[in-house]
């Protein structure tokens, strides 16, 4: 599971690439001028054989007038909501209550909508044979992944492992598609009701950074489904979480930043091909009172006090 963790965030990490462009003024100018223009800028992951995308960011742009229309109304719609929240409380909710809360449920899966706010990938985007597909359960009241892991890695000559499934929420965006942060630090614990297969996955979750180089950092832990019929409740100390970028364990560790949290995710690769599902009821979070820990791993020191 280490190899294809490592995989993913590697072969999925975006690089800059440098274009030349030229240009040439016009000729009642009686003068040609050549301008040399560089531009960088980050790009998605591009198979291995497929030609580059060398268009303009605002060539890839569909213009459409009706629906800016529609995205005016939707995004002054909820900047009013923003300010009514506002008014009323932390995240529209009194101050009595957001101060005394003890549990929440962040997800649950009670109707299609409730899908749209997540995201499934599998190794097809690098070329490989894994399936994964998203759906409700049979009442319509639980998330069910299911699908199918192949370990086999695509025939390209650069590609060496393969073999993942992911399912990952999408971060809530604000008015004018501004980013908004999930505020989990009055909690301790993460609680989910989850009924797997047997199988091991990761649970990752991802915080905003200060710098762009620490885009792929996340932190990560281990979820083991028992398999069977009967629901698990699992309960994960914020502690327990380390951090990893791109598949690789980190020697400094750092704390979750809890008022910060942008998505959760599970990761699937443990190598076992063939069928796979999980079904999760909710997604929360809990105070833990007997719960003490800070951080459950070392935390070293550049200068350490003599």
């Amino acid at each position: 599971m280490a190899v294809s963790k490592t995989t993913l965030k590697t072969l999925l990490g975006v690089y800059g690439v440098i274009h030349r462009r030229t240009l040439l003024l016009p000729s009642t100018l009686r003068c040609s001028v050549i301008l040399s223009t560089r531009s960088v800028y980050e790009r998605d992951y591009r198979r291995p054989g497929q030609p580059p995308d060398t268009r303009w960011p605002w060539q890839k742009i569909q213009f459409d007038f009706s629906k800016g229309v529609e995205g005016i109304k939707k995004h002054i719609g909820l900047l009013k909501d923003e300010f009514v929240q506002r008014w009323t409380g932390p995240e529209g909710r009194p101050l009595i209550d957001h101060m005394l809360e003890q549990t929440r449920v962040q997800w649950e899966f009670r109707g299609p909508e409730s899908l749209n706010q997540w995201v499934v990938s599998s190794d097809q985007e690098i070329g490989g044979h894994s399936e994964a597909y998203i759906k409700l359960g049979k009442i319509n009241t639980t998330c069910l992944l299911y699908g199918t892991l192949c370990s086999t890695p695509p025939r390209d000559g650069e590609t060496r492992y393969s073999g993942y499934c992911t399912l990952r929420s999408k971060q809530p965006l604000a008015s004018f598609d501004r980013k908004k942060y999930y505020d989990w630090s009055s909690f301790n614990t993460l609680h989910m009701r989850i009924r797997g297969d047997g199988r091991p996955w990761m649970v990752n979750m991802s915080a905003e950074t200060f710098f762009s180089h620490q885009r792929d950092d996340i932190y990560s832990y281990f979820l083991y489904t028992r398999g069977g019929p009967y629901w698990q409740d699992v309960k994960i100390p914020f502690s327990k979480f380390f951090l990893s970028s791109r598949g690789r364990i980190q020697d400094d560790q750092h704390v979750l930043w809890l008022d910060k949290v942008k998505s959760i995710g599970f990761t699937l690769g443990d190598k076992a091909d063939g069928p796979f599902q999980l079904e999760i009821d909710f997604i929360g979070l809990c105070s833990d009172l007997a719960h003490t820990e800070e951080f459950a791993y070392e935390l070293y020191k550049r200068n350490p006090e003599v």
